[in-house]
């Protein structure tokens, strides 16, 4: 598909058709990878950054694991 190139503020821009976003699961104000590749520009879908709370919200007496037991100790570790 060709498109074109267009002037926005002190930038370029290039609109993204909906049939695309709708494939790369890309929505308005979703995070993307731009870079280039071998003289091409390449978008990727950006990767979400989790923090230790949103991670632990998660975690419910159903989930949880029990201590695992690694046998005794071999050598000069202290527990």
């Amino acid at each position: 598909m060709q498109t074109t190139i267009q002037k926005w503020g002190n930038s370029l821009a290039v609109r993204i058709p909906k049939s695309f976003t709708k494939e790369a699961k890309l929505e308005d104000g979703a995070t993307i990878d731009l870079s280039i590749e071998k003289g091409a520009i390449v978008i990727k879908p950006g990767k979400k950054e989790y923090s230790l709370k949103e991670l632990l919200k998660k975690v419910t007496e159903k989930n949880i694991h029990t201590e695992v037991s690694t046998g005794d100790p071999v050598g000069r570790e202290v527990w």
